[in-house]
């Protein structure tokens, strides 16, 4: 305890030197730390690390992209039921059906379409006092009204006056028994030669035969100008030529054609 007294002061600045010997020690591994910590740092700055980038992903606007190319369409006449509400009508057995599904001209079937002729006939020869005539008959099988479509006879001479179909221009052979009778045609102007076994035939229009499943009605020599009604609905033929036959809906005027698929 002496010796402690004595020399305490000693002690105490023994004990400070050699933390201060400590402190420099430790600063000096700290600034060459710091030092080391600082220089990586500048490194990285200037040259940094470079990380290849990886692949972007396309795969949202390649979609949308792809939506672009093919839009969608909107069906707003067939499925839609806001805007076009379904119609039903009663069939032949009172049950509803479908419009537009099962009914209409959507399933009006064509089943013949026949050549309507406009057909001179050499019919035979009166001989009388009076002289030789013949007998001609003339047949337009597509005259709008029905009592003009049968074989109207006229009796001509030669040299008489042209009636409104034809005009007898000559006579072939004997005028008792000819071998062919030359007319020129009212309408076009034509000249033509018929004889007993050879008429003259022309196509002046078609008439067509078509079939409706949903009330098993078939309707037949429907020419232009024929009107029918099935479906509820009205109709008049507009056209019937070799290929198709065209109606027209009387409540909105709307043409459809149907076609002919022999």
């Amino acid at each position: 305890m002496d010796f402690l007294k004595k020399h305490y002061e000693k002690i105490l600045l023994g004990v400070m030197l050699a933390a201060l010997i400590g402190v420099l020690v430790f600063m000096l591994f700290y600034i060459a730390s710091d030092t080391e910590d600082m220089n990586s740092k500048r490194n990285q700055l200037i040259n940094p690390k470079v990380v290849a980038l990886s692949n972007l992903d396309m795969s949202v606007l390649d979609g949308a992209a792809a939506r672009l190319a093919a839009p969608y369409n909107l069906d707003l006449e067939s499925t839609n039921k806001l805007f076009n509400p379904m119609e039903w009508q009663k069939g032949l057995d009172n049950n509803l059906i479908l419009k537009g599904k099962k009914t209409g001209l959507q399933v009006a079937v064509v089943t013949n379409i026949t050549e309507l002729y406009t057909i001179i006939s050499f019919d035979s020869v009166i001989t009388n006092e009076l002289g030789v005539r013949y007998v001609i008959k003339v047949e337009r099988q597509a005259a709008a009204a029905a009592a003009k479509r049968r074989p109207v006879p006229h009796y001509v001479s030669k040299g008489d006056k042209p009636n409104p179909d034809f005009g007898l221009v000559d006579v072939n052979g004997t005028p008792e028994s000819p071998d062919g009778l030359v007319l020129k045609l009212g309408d076009s102007g034509e000249t033509v030669t018929i004889a007993t076994n050879q008429p003259y035939r022309r196509v002046d229009g078609y008439a067509a035969d078509f079939r409706y499943d949903p009330e098993r009605r078939a309707f037949h020599n429907m020419r232009a100008g024929s009107r029918v009604s099935f479906g509820g609905t009205d109709y008049v033929v507009v056209e019937v030529n070799q290929h198709e036959l065209i109606l027209q809906d009387e409540s909105n005027q709307k043409k459809t054609s149907l076609p002919f698929a022999p």
